[in-house]
Formats: C-alpha cells, sequence, structure tokens
C-alpha cells in the first residue's frame, strides 16, 4: 500500500529557491495554469491493423528484390509490438536485418512522440537510433529537442544526445534545461540529466553536472527544493531537504537548515504505513544556538503520533511533543505547531468498542510554555460507557463511568483520585416534524484528595450524589416563500429545554480538569457549564431558543437566524478561589448567517448582556468573492474577559489578481483595544503554468517569554522576515504547491474558508 501523499523529488541542485514555512489550508486558492499538452493519436488505430511481433508495413508503392531488400514509399506505416513510425519513405535491409527511414517521420513508442528526419532499426543489435529529433512525452507537459536518439531494444530506456526539455511552450520558453546526454527510462520512471544548464527566458543561470528528476508519481528518493529564507531573527536560513524512498510503506526526509546567527540545525521526518496503523516522527535538533551566548545547551523539538485500528475493535492513538525550552517555536519556528502556541498536548490512548459498550484508557498532559500555572497530569483515566436498548420499551439505559488519577509537578498543590458514575434512562423521540429528549440520571463522585494544606478548604475524602433531570424538545415548521421572483422555503425551530441538577457544596473538591464552556447559542442546550466534573453547577433552568432558515429549491442555505437565552429559577455561586461560576440571568446568544449570493457571505454571533448592556462575546466575519481567486474577508473579535482583559480585534484577509498571471495576498490584523498592530503579511506571486516564484514579507508582534517565565509585552518588539521562493512545475510536481492558499495561511491567524463560498 502506499502513501497517499504526493511528496516527490525535484530537480537535483535548482537554482537557489527561497520559501517560508507554510501550514495547510483549508482555502482553494490554486492559481496555476496547466500547460495545454498535445496529443497524438494512436498511429496503429488509424490503420485499423493490430501491432504484433512481426513488421506490418503500408505504404503506396514498394520495390522489393526477395531474400535482400525492399523499399518503400508514399504514406509509409510500420506497425510493430512496441513501436509505430510513420515516413515519407522506408527501406528493409534482409541481410543486415535493419529498418531505415526518412522525411517526416513520427515514431512512437511507449509514452513517448518522437519527430525526426532520419531512422535506424537494427534488429540483430536491438536497438532504434533517430537524428534531428524533436519529443514529446506522452501525458506530461515535458518535451524538447534532440541531435539524436537511442532507444534499446525493450524500448524502456531512451537516451537524447545533445537534447533539451522544458515543460513550457513557446518559440523562447520560460526555462530550459539543456544538457550533453538525458536519459529516461520507464522503468526506473526517472529521468537523468548530465551537463545540464539551466537558462530562463533564454539566459544561461546555472549549471550542475548531474541531476535526476521523477517523470511518474511514484515516490522517489532524491533532494527536495532548497529553500532560503532571512529574518532579523535567524538570519539567512538555507535547507536542503533529502527524501528516502525507504520502502512502500514508510519513507523519511532529512533536512539540514543553515541559519547564519544560530548554527546548524537537522530537521528529520520518519513516516510509516501497517495496514490500519500510521504514524510519524518528527526530530529537529540544534546542537548550540549562538545567538544565545549565556546558554550551550541543545535546543530540540520531537514529536511521535500514531493512529490505528488493531485487532478486533481495538484503536490506539498517540500524540507526544516535547521541547527544548519555552522560546524554541518563537526563535526558530517549527513545521509543527505554530509561534503563539502556549502549549503543547501530550495524549496517549487505548480504546475497546465492542456492540454495545466501550471503554478507554488515557494518559494525558500539557507541556505549558512559560510562567503559567502547571497543569494537571491524567495517569491514568479509565473510561467505560455503556448503552442497552430496552428490548419492551423505546428507552435506553446509558451509564458512563471514569476513573482518574490526577498529578503535577507543582508540589505545592494537591493531588487527587476521582471515580465518577453517571447511571440513568434516557428516551429519545425523533420525527421529521418535531423532537423530545428525555434524561433522567443519578451522577456520584467520589474522591480521594492528598497533599492538601493546613488552611486549604479541600478534604481528603469526598462523596458527592447528584441527580439531574433533563427535557429537550422541539418543532419544526416550514412554508413556502417567494422572495425576488425566487422561491424558498422557511423554516421556523423553536425549541425548549428544562433542567434541573439541585445545589451542593463543592469548595471541598479541587479543581484538575475542569474549566468554562464557551458560550454561544448551542451552548444554551448543553446540560452541563464545566468541561469537567470537578464543578456540576446547580440548574433550575429553562434555555429556550428559535431558529429560523431561508432554504433554495435545492436545499441550500441561504439565511440563518438564531435566538436564545437561559432563564434560571435561582442563583448559584461557588465562590473558591480556583473557579468562579455566577450565573448571568439576563444573557441573549444569537447567531446569524447570510448567504444570498455566490459572492456575499455574512456570518455573526454575540453573546449580549440586557441587564447591563453589554456585550460579553462576538464575532462577526464578511466575506466577498470578486471571482476565482479573488476574495476579500473582514473580521472582528470581542472578549470582554480574557484573564481580566478585554479583547477586540480587527482583521482583513484578501486575495487580488493584480495582472495576468499576478496575484497579491495579504493579511492585516489590529488590536484595538491596545492601538497596535498585531500581524501584517504581504505576499506576491507570478504563476505560469510551467513555474513561478513568490515575494512575501511577515511582521509580527514578537511574542518571546522572558528569563522570568513571562510573556514579552513591549508594544514596539516585532520580528520580521522577506521571503522569495521559486518554484518548477515540472513533470507531475504538486500544482497546489504553487497556490496562494499556502500563503494566506502562512500568517499566526491563518484563514477560514468560508462555508459554502467556494474559492
Amino acid at each position: 500500500m502506499r502513501f497517499p501523499l504526493n511528496k516527490i523529488p525535484l530537480v537535483f541542485l535548482l537554482p537557489c529557491t527561497f520559501t517560508s514555512n507554510a501550514q495547510n489550508t483549508e482555502i482553494n486558492t490554486n492559481s496555476v495554469s496547466i500547460c495545454p499538452i498535445p496529443s497524438y493519436a494512436n498511429i496503429a488505430d488509424k490503420t485499423g491493423k493490430s501491432p504484433n511481433e512481426n513488421f506490418t508495413i503500408l505504404s503506396s508503392t514498394s520495390s522489393i528484390k526477395k531474400g535482400e531488400y525492399a523499399t518503400f514509399t508514399g504514406g509509409v506505416t510500420l506497425l510493430n509490438q512496441d513501436k509505430s513510425v510513420v515516413a515519407n519513405e522506408l527501406s528493409v535491409n534482409r541481410k543486415t536485418s535493419t529498418v531505415d527511414a526518412n522525411g517526416d517521420i513520427h515514431f512512437q513508442n511507449n509514452g513517448i512522440d518522437i519527430f525526426a528526419d532520419s531512422l535506424n532499426i537494427n534488429q540483430l543489435q536491438k536497438t532504434t537510433s533517430l537524428t534531428a529529433t524533436s519529443y514529446q512525452l506522452t501525458g506530461s507537459s515535458g518535451h524538447g529537442s534532440a541531435e539524436k536518439i537511442n532507444i534499446n531494444g525493450n524500448g524502456k530506456t531512451l537516451s537524447f544526445i545533445d537534447s533539451s526539455f522544458t515543460t513550457c511552450y513557446g518559440p523562447v520558453p520560460d526555462w530550459q534545461m539543456r544538457a550533453s546526454e538525458i536519459t529516461i527510462s520507464s522503468d526506473e520512471k526517472s529521468l537523468e540529466a548530465y551537463h545540464a544548464r539551466f537558462s530562463l527566458f533564454d539566459i544561461p543561470i546555472f549549471y550542475v553536472p548531474y541531476l535526476t528528476m521523477p517523470i511518474s508519481n511514484d515516490r522517489q528518493s532524491g533532494f527536495l527544493y532548497p529553500k532560503v529564507s532571512t529574518s532579523n531573527s535567524s538570519g539567512i536560513e538555507i535547507e536542503t531537504p533529502y527524501y528516502i524512498n525507504i520502502a512502500e510503506n514508510m519513507d523519511a526526509t532529512i533536512t539540514p537548515r543553515y541559519m547564519s546567527d544560530r548554527g546548524t540545525q537537522l530537521i528529520t521526518e520518519f513516516r510509516y504505513l501497517d495496514g490500519l496503523q500510521s504514524g510519524k516522527i518528527d526530530i529537529e535538533y540544534l546542537n548550540k544556538d549562538k545567538k544565545l551566548t549565556n546558554s550551550d545547551d541543545s535546543r530540540y523539538l520531537a514529536r511521535f503520533q500514531h493512529i490505528g485500528t488493531f485487532s478486533q475493535g481495538f484503536r490506539a492513538h498517540v500524540d507526544y511533543t516535547t521541547i527544548s525550552d519555552d522560546n524554541y517555536l518563537v526563535d526558530l519556528g517549527s513545521s509543527q505547531f505554530n509561534a503563539n502556541d502556549s502549549y503543547l498536548y501530550q495524549v496517549g490512548e487505548i480504546s475497546y468498542f465492542a456492540d454495545h459498550w466501550q471503554t478507554t484508557l488515557k494518559l494525558q498532559d500539557f507541556e505549558v510554555l512559560g510562567n503559567h500555572q502547571r497543569s494537571y497530569k491524567t495517569l491514568p483515566q479509565i473510561e467505560i460507557s455503556r448503552q442497552q436498548k430496552l428490548s419492551n420499551f423505546d428507552g435506553i439505559i446509558d451509564i458512563y463511568s471514569e476513573l482518574s488519577s490526577f498529578d503535577t509537578p507543582d508540589k505545592t498543590k494537591p493531588s487527587a483520585e476521582r471515580y465518577h458514575v453517571e447511571a440513568g434512562l434516557l428516551y429519545p423521540i425523533a420525527t421529521p416534524a418535531w423532537f423530545l429528549n428525555s434524561e433522567i440520571k443519578v451522577l456520584q463522585t467520589n474522591y480521594h484528595q492528598k497533599n492538601i494544606g493546613n488552611d486549604s478548604l479541600l478534604e481528603k475524602n469526598v462523596s458527592r450524589t447528584l441527580p439531574k433531570i433533563r427535557f429537550h424538545g422541539g418543532v419544526n415548521f416550514d412554508r413556502s416563500l417567494a422572495l425576488f421572483n425566487t422561491r424558498y422555503n422557511q423554516t421556523l425551530e423553536p425549541q425548549l429545554q428544562y433542567l434541573f441538577i439541585p445545589e451542593k457544596e463543592q469548595n471541598n473538591i479541587g479543581i484538575y480538569d475542569t474549566t468554562n464552556l464557551q458560550d454561544d447559542y448551542n451552548g444554551l442546550f448543553r446540560d452541563r457549564r464545566f468541561s469537567g466534573i470537578d464543578r456540576i453547577a446547580q440548574a433550575n433552568q429553562i434555555s429556550w431558543g428559535v431558529t429560523s432558515r431561508l432554504l433554495t429549491e435545492e436545499n441550500n442555505e441561504v439565511l440563518r437566524f438564531s435566538l436564545g437565552r437561559i432563564v434560571y429559577f435561582n442563583e448559584s455561586n461557588f465562590n473558591n478561589s480556583d473557579q468562579d461560576a455566577l450565573v448571568d440571568k439576563s444573557a441573549l446568544a444569537a447567531d446569524v448567517f447570510v448567504h444570498l449570493s455566490r459572492n456575499w457571505q455574512f456570518s455573526s454571533d454575540i453573546q449580549y448582556n440586557t441587564d447591563t448592556r453589554t456585550t460579553n462575546k462576538s464575532q462577526t466575519t464578511v466575506d466577498y468573492l470578486f471571482s476565482n481567486n479573488q476574495t476579500i474577508q473582514l473580521n472582528h473579535r470581542y472578549t470582554r474577559d480574557v484573564s481580566g482583559e478585554s479583547l477586540e480585534q480587527m482583521s482583513l484577509a484578501t486575495s487580488v489578481k493584480i495582472a495576468h498571471h499576478w496575484q497579491f495576498v495579504g493579511r492585516f490584523t489590529q488590536d484595538l483595544q491596545g492601538k497596535r498592530s498585531i500581524e501584517s503579511y504581504a505576499g506576491l506571486e507570478y504563476s505560469s503554468c510551467c513555474w513561478g516564484v513568490r515575494f512575501t514579507y511577515h511582521r509580527n508582534i514578537n511574542s518571546k517569554i522572558d528569563d522570568a517565565g513571562n510573556l514579552n509585552e513591549n508594544r514596539d518588539a516585532f520580528d520580521s522576515s522577506f521571503n522569495i521562493q521559486f518554484v518548477y512545475n515540472g513533470i507531475n510536481s504538486n500544482k497546489s504547491s504553487n497556490s496562494v492558499g499556502d500563503m494566506f495561511n502562512s500568517s499566526i491567524f491563518g484563514y477560514k474558508r468560508p462555508y459554502f463560498l467556494n474559492n
């Protein structure tokens, strides 16, 4: 089984390539056009004859001397099982076992069409040679010319003498390679060139004594594009990745990365695939950072990822990362994470799935970067759940249990073991017109807490029992509607939920894996306000909401409006130093989506406090699509309380075609509260069907962590870089690598392609 990954080595030692690290993206903005590839009809098909082991010759006239030679003229066609020839004149010499042809020759073999002045086929030596030739690779944009082409007996190796090769078309190709000899092997599916000279617009720019490149989609070992960039953080950077095709199901990439200000880093990637198991190991290592004069320590990042199904019903998942220091991502960067990531997620789990129950064993930790509160590890967490439908009743018995052990490197904080079980009855009813989900459960949690301080409110052993009652129902109405001479279907979808959980004093329980869940319209109908179970919020409340949609006759959603809130019958305030859960009786949640044409889209969600007349959270996005590959997105984000501070940002992202083959990409993000720029990103790309060049400039606020572990708050501290990348669109090269999509997402905040707005 082969990797479904397009990692194909390209030209060995091309002219210097400049690039920046690019992330995956969801936008389809491939601006690369595809060169028109000439195709030629099969010669044998034109004659209506089937090629066989013997020569079949068709012509207008012929002259034959029995046992010695034969000459054919006038629209001569030669057919053989591995070759076809069209010529003005062709002669066969029985004594020397040779075939010679002259005049307007069209030679067709496995994967190539050749046009030549003369041809010689030697049956004894099993060779074919053509002179004064031009050629076109079948199904590929690769073509060129040669003084002479030699083909071995089985037709699988072609040697081009004094030849040229390019994937561009026109009287003067944009780029071209000339070589003393080019060898193409259909067995190896590769091209080799000796004494190769590259030219751009017919101007010689580079020479290399030997190079190889693939001419198929098969993976092969070899050098990938070298990359060169410059930044004020690391100086001039040069990367020379080498790809190793180890086997059909595994490969590796080794990349030496030279940084003029820091030293040479080694980046390695190993990938494997075995049945339903797949994984990747990434290691980045810098022995000594010359820029850190006060430290001789090495800097490194290592990540192991694995996912797979094995045996019957077993599934495994591992994602583990370790890093040498808090500033590694900011200083050196990595394709594994963004520079502004504040923690590294570490998890390992194995699960078993049966018909009616499942179990999961999980180990989980977070490596927090900077001077933050150390998180708890779960070593381990065991989950067991079961759902069983009752035979004579539509209800479902639902059981969930969890055993967790929490530990932390901070010896001043408590550790704990927790056992939790939820058991109850579910009674779901669903029809196209309405639904009603009923739920009655008992929640039982036991804690055994250790390392408790003398002045702490925590207790060594805690038992907490809580019942939960939940009813959630809704109705779906719809009607036909005509607007602007267009037929629509309008829906009205009210829903109502009642939730009851009695109040319980919980200050005697520590906070181990629990935090507030994000508030939005969908969150109105949750059965909990926290992500974990260290706090189970008291609830005696009704949640109401209503959604109206406008659907086209093709059932595409062009308008959606949702509004709802929670009505509390009493308050709950936990009043402890770790978790403040004061209810808000007046928060409205709304969600709006508008997509009335292919070009325009608007989306917004907001949580608004009607008592204080303040906005708790909001996000608004406007997208306009000029045409393919031309779009603009305006985004505004606001949160009233992020660690005690208000956050308000506005960003603009755009991709605009400014001329034929030229595309501009920009992204700018402004901190409205701090009245400062957070990030500026601009890219300019030229792209033709056979090559491209990209210029990018990136300036972002410095998120470096100081020696005390605190984030740099200097508003004038910015990192900036300028990058140039040359892309050769050769045989079977990945055209998407030359799209503006990766430029769109190279910025910190990236770009999210709007739903239904196809770019």
